[in-house]
């Protein structure tokens, strides 16, 4: 066994730990080449990250939920496009393990992978003899430069009554990448356009997206009281929120380790760290990613007992979890925009630190499934008596 598999979660946190100077360190090049740095991949491959989902009878490491967040909210303290897009390949990588057996092994062979998701179902299926026809291209697929698969979601067609949303698990060699990841924010993350092409999908690597929002596929080993059989939505919304605290908290100690030597312009203060405006700016944002981080973890034991008794939560949590998670997503964009605001005109140099991951944080609390406000909307609607208007749960 290897070091890694005898020190469990505690061998790979540390680890990871021990990477973010280098993370952090290649994160302006991870900027300007639009991806994660070839360099950055191999040493969260070698720590075990890309395994932490695999099941162990697949030779990963199975790491159950809380781990999976620790770890991912490391990566993005060294540098927050690559927490970003560890953490889709990461996440990702879990879903197969709702697909049926066959799937499993083809997708797991190596012990070690990255899966990019496309869960807007912007492509088609068409039915061919064994499968089907996938066509279509989505956009926002991030790491998808270092993919090994991709789950993408399409539309059946020449299906009796409305069509129902299916996911198709292909491999990276039979998917063509467009190059038009060009933004101010999250550029490292490497979201480009995914196209195919006429590409032929066995049955058994598709499944509706009910199913796969629900409680996978029957015709799978891991079903029941296995402790990883998580509901997507939720389990995707805690990752996430890791990789987004972890950003807040690098924004943290980048911020403090600007201030020694520091004045603040036209004022009398030579040194920022003597000023009562910097000490309430570094407590309030120190306070909303605290307050964040202990919302967040709050559901790490509800969905871990969920999952170790085989039981899945219910709409009113689902609905719960994903308004809090954007909360909280909200709170630590406020904590990172107040330490912005109290930087001083030279953040905006790009050799600095900080203004990278105020770029990435704030542009990516624009994400559809993160975005504060429609998930506020969704847990209000649900607390109220209404209809939560999303299947997305």
């Amino acid at each position: 066994m290897t070091a890694l598999e005898t020190g469990g979660p505690q061998a790979t946190l540390d680890a990871v730990r021990d990477l973010v100077p280098a993370l952090r360190a290649n994160g302006k090049a991870t900027e300007a080449q639009r991806s994660v740095l070839r360099e950055n991949i191999d040493l969260l491959d070698a720590a075990g990250v890309f395994r932490m989902t695999v099941p162990h009878r697949f030779g990963g490491l199975d790491f159950p939920l809380a781990d999976q967040y620790r770890i991912l909210a490391e990566v993005a303290r060294g540098c927050s496009a690559t927490g970003w897009a560890a953490q889709i390949w990461s996440a990702a990588s879990w879903v197969p393990t709702l697909f049926p057996e066959q799937a499993q092994e083809e997708i797991f062979a190596r012990g070690s992978v990255r899966v990019s998701a496309g869960l807007t179902p912007t492509g088609t299926l068409t039915p061919a003899e064994g499968g089907y026809t996938l066509n279509g291209s989505w956009k926002w697929i991030s790491g998808c430069a270092a993919a090994d698969w991709f789950n993408l979601s399409a539309v059946p067609e020449g299906t009796d009554g409305p069509p129902i949303p299916m996911g198709a698990m292909v491999p990276a060699s039979q998917v063509t990448i467009v190059d038009d990841w060009d933004t101010t924010s999250a550029a490292g993350t490497g979201s480009a356009t995914v196209v195919a092409t006429n590409v032929f999908v066995p049955a058994h690597r598709t499944m509706r997206l009910p199913d796969l929002l629900g409680t996978g596929s029957p015709d799978r080993s891991n079903t029941g009281a296995t402790g990883r059989n998580y509901p997507m939505v939720p389990y995707f919304m805690v990752i996430g929120a890791a990789v987004y605290l972890g950003m807040a908290q690098g924004a943290y100690e980048l911020f403090l380790d600007r201030l020694p030597g520091r004045g603040i312009t036209y004022t009398s203060w030579t040194d920022q760290s003597q000023s009562p405006l910097t000490h309430i700016q570094v407590a309030t944002a120190a306070d909303k990613i605290a307050a964040a981080r202990a919302l967040t973890e709050s559901w790490i034991p509800v969905l871990q007992d969920l999952a170790d008794a085989g039981e899945q939560p219910t709409l009113a949590q689902r609905a719960t979890l994903r308004g809090q998670i954007g909360f909280c997503v909200q709170l630590l964009r406020e904590a990172v925009e107040i330490l912005h605001s109290a930087s001083g005109a030279s953040v905006i140099h790009r050799d600095v630190p900080f203004q990278r991951f105020f770029r990435d944080l704030t542009g990516l609390s624009l994400h559809a499934l993160f975005l504060p406000t429609a998930n506020l909307e969704l847990q209000g609607r649900v607390a109220v008596g209404l209809d939560p208007d999303s299947a997305f749960l």
